[in-house]
Order: C-alpha cells, then sequence, then structure tokens
C-alpha cells in the first residue's frame, strides 16, 4: 500500500506489545504514513534505539516506548494518563499481546492458567478502551484486535491461546453493539503462521524447517502483509466492516489439508516422469 495513498498525520495509534515482531510491524506501517505511534512492552527484551532508527528509516515520527503491563490495570491508567500529556485523544488502538503457557497435555490444564492468558490476550481490549475513554473523554475511532487461526483449527501446545483468541472475536462482536453509537469501528484480524519469536518460542525453532518438506515459502504470511492489512481497516475506506473477523492469509486457509498435499505430492510426480 503506498504510503501517499494514505496519510495518518496528526493521528496517534496505541499498539500493545509494539517493540517487536507483528506489533512493531505495524507501528512502522503507520508511521511511515505520519501517525504518532505509542508502543507498549512489558519486558526489556527489546533496544530502544534500534526501534528509532527503524521508524526513522521510514520517515516516521520518533515512537513514544512504554512499560506497562496490559494485565495490570493500574499500568493502564498510568500509562494513559503519561500520553495525556502528549495527546488530547487515542485515535487507533490496537490490542496486540498475547502470552499462555505452552500445553504438551491434559494434566496442564488449569483455570488459573486459563485465566492468565484471557487478562493478555482477550481482557485488554476491553480494559484499555474502558480506559482511553476515562482518560480522553472519547473513544478510539478504530479498535483492532490481533487474533489467529486457533480457534479453528490445532496448532501444537496452542489451547489456552486458541481459547483466549475465540472470547476475543466473540467480544470483538459485542462490544460492535455496545459501541455502535459512538462511531466505533472494531474488528479482529486473524492472520496464519508468521515467523516471530513468538511462533518459535510457541513451537520451537524447527517447525520452520520442517514446514518446508511440506509447504511452499509463501505458506507464511509476512508481519507486513497483517500490517497493512490493518492499516486498511483504520483508513475510513473500510469503516462498514465492524464487528468482523478478518481473515488475512492469502485464502490458505481454505485449502490447507490434507486434500492439498496430496494435490501437490501428485503434481510433483508428474514433474519427474
Amino acid at each position: 500500500m503506498s504510503n501517499s495513498f494514505l496519510d495518518f498525520s496528526g493521528k496517534v495509534v496505541l499498539i500493545t506489545g509494539g517493540t517487536r515482531g507483528i506489533g512493531l510491524e505495524t507501528g512502522l506501517s503507520f508511521g511511515k504514513r505520519g501517525a504518532l505511534c505509542v508502543l507498549t512492552y512489558r519486558w526489556g527484551d527489546h533496544d530502544d534505539e534500534s526501534i528509532y532508527k527503524a521508524f526513522a528509516k521510514v520517515k516516521a515520527p520518533k515512537p513514544i516506548l512504554v512499560q506497562a503491563d496490559v494485565s495490570n490495570n493500574d499500568d493502564t491508567i498510568a500509562l494513559l494518563n503519561q500520553l495525556k500529556e502528549h495527546t488530547k485523544k487515542i485515535d487507533i488502538f490496537i490490542s496486540n499481546v498475547s502470552s499462555a503457557m505452552v500445553i504438551s497435555c491434559f494434566e496442564d490444564y488449569s483455570l488459573k492458567g486459563l485465566k492468565q492468558s484471557i487478562s493478555y490476550s482477550t481482557w485488554p481490549m476491553i480494559s484499555y478502551t474502558k480506559e482511553i475513554f476515562n482518560v480522553f473523554g472519547t473513544y478510539p475511532k478504530y479498535i483492532l484486535g490481533v487474533s489467529s487461526t486457533g480457534p479453528d483449527h490445532y496448532s501444537i501446545g496452542y489451547d489456552y491461546v486458541a481459547a483466549s483468541k475465540t472470547v476475543m472475536e466473540v467480544f470483538v462482536k459485542y462490544l460492535n453493539f455496545r459501541l455502535r453509537e459512538f462511531d466505533v469501528c472494531i474488528n479482529a484480524v486473524r492472520s496464519r503462521a508468521i515467523k516471530t519469536k513468538s511462533l518459535e518460542a510457541t513451537f520451537g525453532k524447527d517447525l520452520a524447517d520442517f514446514a518446508k518438506k511440506f509447504v511452499p515459502d509463501n505458506y507464511w504470511i509476512q508481519p507486513e502483509e497483517l500490517s497493512e492489512a490493518m492499516v486498511a481497516l483504520c483508513s475510513g475506506y473500510c469503516d462498514t466492516i465492524s464487528g468482523q473477523t478478518i481473515n488475512v492469509d492469502k485464502g490458505t486457509t481454505f485449502f490447507d489439508n490434507l486434500m492439498e498435499i496430496y494435490t501437490r505430492s501428485q503434481k510433483n510426480k508428474l514433474k519427474t516422469v
């Protein structure tokens, strides 16, 4: 998507978990179109200067980096009060953080673990939206929750995350109803697998190499492809889309199955004849 096509100058975008992976790429997509991006993080696993350089490289405004635990409401309120010193409103809110224990067997299930996953992967979309209104007196025009294909497709150890994303996608529908009088557009954005540190931490380092044996390189969604889709949803051109879960998957979700693997194997046989 061309930078000249959309201008977000003067807009403020708040992205939780925004200092790496999908969150960082999303910030760059909005930033290079003029938006001031506020990127939150919980742990010190990033380099401030490298992030500033990445934004400078695409001629984006210098982002605001703030440490805040999305599951801690006191952190949320402190963050927003700090931001009030820089801006009068939050135009776009993107709930990107997801955190949960990897499940290896049925005995790993616990109510405590599920609640913790929801507190990081689902509830911030609601709690941040509430507190943004309390602090600024208005809701963001656009609210996006980053989901995955977990609710519909099995992934190794993904039980808690999939359950949390399912809850989030349901809330997107209800929040669209509850906030309709405030002219808010709220959607969830699903993606296929994206090669990030989070993917590696969840599924291990060997998954990508293993996948090469069975799927083409374009199976993987690039972070920029997802972030550009989010820019489009916040562009003003898609405001009739609200309360929806949008798949950003190049259509692969439809044919990623045993039949697709079999079809490809048959084509490879013909090539060797």
